[in-house]
């Protein structure tokens, strides 16, 4: 069998996010750490493959008490979700999009922009000498589409596979995304999560079944996962 599963959601940014961009062309006087942007819009990003790492490495780590793996040694769902190129190539079954803000946030934030500008400050314990740098956020509360594509290679494996990712997106509601987490950035949500896929494959019950799964990431609590 193959075929495609479509799970969407909004990612809603709890605090302030930053993901680096360049910033080669950067006037004296400018931002140090900029976001990503998106070249024609100019509105910031979410790049598929930070979503797509900072996922697997949480759903990794989780599945193996804790150790850092080589991807080689990943346990074998996270090989079949998110690819694997030793010891054999191994396709992904997930894709991932980047997210670009929702427009509703466009509308709401018009007036004040989607980004802000936080100082850092770096002192060094020796010398006290201070290193003071600005850094671009994504301002809290703006919205990003989030859309990741499940291809179906097994049937039987589908409910697992996607508990699997149900259980990384919680995993990453209790972490951050992005830079500067342990300092309070990058907290997000998943928030109106859906489930769509082919009529002909899938009937509506098990659809809904399998849009069940994600009913705990919407309303998540700081419990096991």
């Amino acid at each position: 069998m193959y075929d495609k599963l479509i799970v969407k959601s909004h990612i809603k940014i709890l605090t302030g996010m930053h993901i680096g961009g360049s910033s080669v062309f950067s006037a004296i006087g400018a931002v140090d750490s900029p976001v990503a942007r998106d070249p024609y819009t100019h509105q910031p990003i979410i790049p598929g493959s930070s979503l797509k790492g900072k996922l697997r490495t949480l759903l990794s780590r989780s599945l193996s008490s804790g150790k850092r793996c080589n991807p080689a040694d990943d346990p074998e769902i996270v090989k079949r979700l998110f690819g694997c190129h030793q010891p054999d190539i191994l396709l992904a079954r997930l894709q991932f999009s980047d997210c670009f803000v929702a427009q509703e946030s466009v509308e709401q934030y018009r007036n004040v922009g989607l980004t802000e500008i936080k100082w850092e400050n770096t002192i060094n314990r020796i010398t006290a000498v201070a290193n003071p740098r600005q850094i671009e956020r994504v301002l809290p509360g703006v919205c990003f589409v989030c859309r990741i594509a499940y291809t179906i290679e097994q049937e039987e494996q589908i409910e697992e596979d996607l508990q699997a990712l149900a259980k990384a997106m919680k995993l990453l509601q209790m972490d951050y995304l992005g830079g500067h987490g342990t300092r309070g950035s990058g907290r997000i949500s998943f928030e109106q999560i859906q489930v769509a896929g082919p009529g002909h494959v899938l009937t509506e019950e098990r659809l809904t079944a399998l849009q069940a799964i994600f009913k705990d990431v919407e309303s998540y609590d700081l419990l096991s996962v």
